[in-house]
């Protein structure tokens, strides 16, 4: 029954909640262009802060959980649901599906909070300190490229690569998930903003090329 109990409750919580871009849902659908850019807000992931020294026992214990840490800027490691996004010398950013939060059955939170123990340091819960916007599609660096003083050629920024930057003016960490496809993470209070300057940067693949 405690488990039935919970489960309601989640389900409840998931059923009112909204994320930081979802007045924008439509407007993102809409001003997609299939073939050449999408996007679209990917809401909820489990985010971790973490500080600690690389070369600690602490640090060794949450590489454990996470699969590595990144040794230098624009490195990202970990597994197959879990990247850690390199943000300076000594702090990370850990990046997991939704279902990975503790509040919703998962234990990543709890676990990299165990793993750094007693250790100098800090594991904070930045869920929803950020959204996220995927852009792909064969205009997506193009898009970017408007309002991003980074080289974004394949040449430099590489598949796996994460870095922090701004597009638009907005700060956001940056990574690059395929060969024309790319993760910004903005903070939410940024989102609206983020969104409607990605739509208006893509708003020129609509219409028709000219031969």
């Amino acid at each position: 029954m405690a488990n039935s109990a919970a489960l309601e409750g989640i389900n409840g919580l998931r059923e009112i909640r909204r994320s930081p871009a979802s007045h924008l849902a439509s407007a993102l659908e809409s001003g997609s262009v299939q073939g050449k850019v999408v996007l679209a807000e990917g809401p909820f992931q489990t985010m971790a802060g973490v500080r600690v020294d690389p070369r600690s026992e602490g640090a060794s214990r949450i590489a454990a959980v996470t699969g590595g840490l990144p040794a230098r800027c624009g490195e990202v490691t970990g597994t197959d649901s879990i990247s850690v996004l390199w943000l300076g010398p000594s702090e990370f950013l850990v990046v997991a599906p939704e279902e990975s939060h503790d509040s919703l059955g998962g234990n990543l939170i709890g676990s990299l909070t165990e793993a750094l123990g007693d250790a100098p340091g800090q594991v904070v819960d930045l869920s929803a300190n950020r959204t996220t916007f995927d852009l792909s599609g064969p205009r997506a660096r193009a898009v970017l490229e408007k309002g991003c003083a980074l080289d974004l050629h394949p040449r430099s920024f590489t598949p796996g690569s994460a870095v922090s930057t701004e597009v638009g003016n907005i700060p956001v960490v940056l990574q690059k998930t395929g060969e024309e496809s790319f993760r910004l993470f903005p903070r939410a209070s940024f989102a609206d903003f983020l969104g409607r300057w990605l739509l208006d940067a893509m708003r020129e693949y609509a219409s028709p090329e000219v031969p």
